[in-house]
Formats: C-alpha cells, structure tokens, sequence
C-alpha cells in the first residue's frame, strides 16, 4: 500500500476504535453493538479493492482484539475484518466511484451478518460459547439493523476521503512535468526536422542557381565564338 493509504487508513481505523469503544459500547442497546469499524473497513475496502481491504480489515481487527477492555482471544476479530475486507474489496467499481447506494446498503447487511456469523464460528472453535447464551437471532437482526442505520452517515464520507487521498497532487504535478518534457522533446525534433528541411531546400536552390549560371556562360562563350 501506498503512503498516502497507509496513513489515512490509520486515521480512520483509530478514530473509529476510540469512538466505538468510548461511545458506540456504552449506549447499551439491545442486541449488538453498532460496528463503527466495520463500516471503515468496507468504505476502505471499497475504493483500495481487494488486497487493500484484507489489510486494512486485518490492522483494524488486530487492533480491536488488543484494544481494552477486549475479552477475546486476539486475532479473533482480525481474521473477521481481514476476511469481510478481501470479498467488500472484490465488489470495488472501476471507477472507484458507487453510481447507487443500494449496493453499498447491501454490502452493509451481508458484512453485519457475515462477521457476526464469523465471530460467532471463530468463538465455537476456540470454546466461547457467548453467542449462545446471549441468542445468534438477535444479534444478527440488531447487528444488521444498526449498522444498516449507522452506514449513510459513515461509508460514503470514508470512501469519499479515500478517493481524494488517490489523487495525489504531487503524483499529479510530477505527471504534467513529464508530459511536458514529453511535449517539448517532440516539439524540438519537429523543429529540427523542418530546419533541416529548409536547409536541404536552401542547398538545392543554390545548386540549381549554379548549374544555371554555367549553363548561360556556356552559351554565352558559344555565342563569342561564332
């Protein structure tokens, strides 16, 4: 990843912890907590495509599991976000820009559920049963519910900053001096080629104004003679 992606991804992925983890967790809603940080990885994810978004998810959800006052074991969350970054990541346009917002809307809900599904799977494995106790319904409904409601207001600024840090106005201006340069190369041969023309015109005219003159002094003599 480049510089400029690089920095701004750890912005937004900090920013987006401290608000979850000093905010978002503390409204005690019922069910799951929104995931501000889900929705960074998906705006993320769908402007840096693929690769970008699996580590971008990936450093997101690390930091989530080393982040108090987290209870899992680490890791856990950041195969979640690696994976969830990777396939938002293959939906990414061409153009970088989303012409409608029901894709991104769908990509929400499939992303809230999937890493609630995920979570949950990656917690049997390792023996957390907390899933179970608190209802998997429930949390996937209230999961998709929240993040559904709480994505307008995130994903296209986040993706909207991730396409302006793109366009990067050094890369830009470095770009227009080389066309430049490109230009004027072409510009100077050009011009050497039309001064070399007009002097290749110059000699011929010279050559044809000779033999003129030695033809007429040739007559001239043949003339005298006679």
């Amino acid at each position: 990843m480049r510089l400029n992606r690089i920095l701004l991804s750890i912005t937004l992925v900090v920013v987006a912890l401290v608000i979850q983890v000093s905010v978002l967790s503390r409204l005690h809603l019922p069910g799951a907590v929104p995931d501000l940080l889900l929705l960074t990885v998906l705006g993320l994810a769908m402007v840096y495509g693929h690769v970008g978004g699996c580590l971008v998810g990936f450093g997101a959800g690390l930091l989530a599991d080393l982040a108090p006052p987290a209870d899992h074991a680490a890791g856990r969350y950041a195969l979640v976000l690696c994976v969830i970054g990777y396939l938002a990541g293959l939906i990414k346009p061409e153009t970088g820009q989303v012409k409608s917002a029901t894709g991104p809307m769908a990509v929400v809900v499939a992303a809230a559920i999937g890493s609630t599904l995920l979570y949950a799977g990656v917690g049997a494995l390792v023996g957390d049963t907390a899933a179970r106790h608190v209802g998997l319904p429930g949390l996937l409904i209230s999961a998709a519910v929240y993040d559904l409601l709480l994505a307008p207001f995130v994903v296209p600024g986040i993706m909207a900053l991730a396409r302006r840090a793109e366009n990067d106005p050094l890369a830009e201006t470095g770009s227009a001096a080389k066309k430049a340069d490109i230009s004027s190369g072409w510009l100077s041969s050009g011009t050497g080629l039309r001064i070399g023309g007009q002097r290749g015109a110059l000699g011929g005219l010279k050559v044809k104004a000779a033999r003129s003159r030695t033809a007429r002094a040739g007559r001239i003599k043949g003339v005298k003679r006679l």
